[in-house]
């Protein structure tokens, strides 16, 4: 099978990278953008062959048994990250100025952080994607700001249409302007807003999908 790294919708790349690839042991990462004027399949061709990155997953097996590092390529729009696992490998020569570990630099795209952190119950490294805490800061002040002008009806709406998918951290995070909002309705005598708009469960995607092109 041909070797898939362009994510057809948001959803998919986080997805990917989360679940395909930092949850497996890859951390080490560099980010760019390929410019409107170049070909995007000239760029990831190249990226492709200057790591050994298209290879099968037998490959890959053999050189994590020999020490090496495998690498993953993925791509959403003209947005990329070239992400490593542990061991030998050119590509952290070549991106040493630029290579960030994303268990220490949450990786930033399209409004998510996505990065590994230590579980304070079990003590073992999570994934964690969540809303970056610009964005979120945003999202909560709208959220705020329209807390008494808008009806129980309307913010049920607003809340269910936020367009992050509710991974455990982002589910806490809207919890968290729900009760805000709560707070600014009760103060102001009004009726507050029930919980069950809040989406609780991440539906899967095809990241690869061409039918979300």
């Amino acid at each position: 099978m041909a070797y898939r790294y362009v994510a057809t919708s948001v959803a998919g790349f986080v997805q990917q990278l989360a679940v395909g690839y930092v949850a497996r042991g890859y951390y080490f990462y560099v980010t760019g953008r390929i410019p409107e004027h170049k070909d995007p399949v000239h760029t990831d061709e190249k990226i492709i062959a200057q790591y050994g990155i298209g290879v099968s997953k037998w490959v890959r097996a053999r050189r994590k048994r020999q020490g090496l590092a495998n690498v993953h390529y993925l791509r959403y729009g003209t947005f990329f990250v070239i992400i490593a696992s542990h061991g030998k490998q050119p590509f952290f020569a070549a991106e040493a100025r630029q290579l960030k570990d994303i268990r220490v630099y949450p990786l930033h795209f399209m409004g998510y952080s996505i990065g590994c952190r230590q579980c304070s119950r079990d003590g073992e490294l999570h994934v964690s994607v969540r809303i970056h805490q610009e964005s979120y800061r945003e999202l909560k002040d709208r959220f705020e700001r329209n807390a008494v002008h808008r009806s129980v009806d309307d913010l049920c709406r607003d809340l269910r249409a936020i367009p992050f998918e509710p991974y455990a951290p982002v589910r806490d995070q809207i919890r968290c302007i729900l009760r805000a909002v709560n707070r600014r309705r009760a103060a102001g005598g009004f009726e507050t807003v029930p919980r069950n708009p809040l989406r609780e469960t991440r539906r899967p995607v095809r990241p690869f999908d061409q039918s979300r092109e």
